[in-house]
């Protein structure tokens, strides 16, 4: 599944995922925005896999959020911008 997003004000945000009709398996977050620090990423990534494909936007979130390393920023992006692109190709 793919899905694309254009913050307001902000970076566009790509998601490819794969779920197997329960949960998300497989989860790739790309964009042209930036991460301090850059490997905040494979932890946004893997928050992503195991949420089940029916999670709220809110759920999606506070899991991004959650699984971020202490101190970093988000440049263009945020947690909640994260959960629109998931919801978008989930659906």
């Amino acid at each position: 599944m793919h899905a694309e997003y254009k913050v307001p004000g902000g970076k566009l945000l790509v998601i490819d995922l794969e779920t197997d009709g329960r949960q998300i398996i497989d989860a790739r977050l790309s964009g042209d925005f930036f991460l301090e620090p850059p490997e905040a990423l494979s932890d946004i990534d893997a928050a992503l896999e195991g949420l089940p494909v029916e999670a709220s936007e809110a759920e999606i979130a506070a899991a991004v959020t959650a699984a971020l390393p202490a101190g970093t920023e988000m440049f263009g992006i945020s947690s909640e911008a994260v959960a629109v692109v998931v919801r978008r190709a989930l659906a």
